[in-house]
């Protein structure tokens, strides 16, 4: 893979407490990153304005919302995210909700993920969540239901990116969270993956947040991991 492409797949958390500091880390990363993830911590710190003026300005934004609520509220909440100029937008896969956001996203360009299992969960997790089935059951299971609701991709840990791919085919995004360079700390992180071995599983895009963004030296912490991508 060319250089730029990977630049293209590399998606930055900007997981930081401050918008002053989001802002530095952009400034930081000009010119390597060119794809930036909004979640909640930033987004309640005056992140919403942030990612639409780093969208005007020419940057793609993630904007991880994770929204699940009665299909009229994601429906009208979707539609002011198109307004927004979002590149990609997070809800959880559950059917209906999907389909109401694809409805209302529906001639767009903004590309609608399913969150299917935290990264952040283990199969204990999963069973006192309630659920009947293991953490890679209930990946494939949900990635089945976004592809038959029309989402535009799956967010996944890159552990199950290879199984996943061979149910959404070759076209839909496969984003993956919870990767760490080699020899780094998994944090809270339980299904983790390194850089390269993501890409080399079928990871369209990694998202990629403390390792980054915690770095002395950001800008060095982003190319070391863009390298460990292009030696896939």
């Amino acid at each position: 893979m060319q250089a730029d492409t990977m630049r293209e797949r590399l998606i930055v958390g900007l997981d930081v407490p401050s918008l002053k500091e989001a802002e530095k880390a952009v400034r930081e990363l000009d010119g390597v990153v060119s794809f930036y993830k909004i979640g909640y911590q930033l987004a309640f710190a005056g992140g919403l304005d942030f990612a639409r003026e780093l969208a005007s300005g020419g940057s793609k934004i993630f904007l991880d919302m994770k929204l699940l609520d009665i299909d009229n509220t994601v429906a009208k909440g979707v539609e002011n995210i198109v307004k927004m100029g979002m590149t990609m937008l997070t809800l959880h896969a559950y059917p209906k909700t999907m389909r109401a956001a694809v409805e209302a996203a529906r001639g767009s360009e903004l590309c609608l993920l399913a969150v299917t299992v935290l990264t952040s969960m283990d199969e204990q997790d999963v069973i006192d969540a309630g659920y009947e089935y293991d953490p890679h059951t209930l990946v494939l299971r949900r990635a089945e239901q976004a592809l038959h609701a029309g989402m535009g991709g799956i967010v996944c840990s890159a552990a199950e990116t290879e199984a996943v791919r061979r149910i959404v085919g070759p076209d839909m995004a496969v984003v993956t969270p919870g990767i760490r360079p080699a020899g780094s700390d998994h944090g809270d992180q339980k299904r983790v993956m390194t850089p390269a071995d993501a890409i080399r599983s079928g990871s369209s895009h990694l998202v990629v947040g403390r390792p980054i963004v915690a770095a002395a030296d950001r800008r060095a912490a982003a190319e070391a991991i863009l390298d460990e991508m292009r030696s896939a």
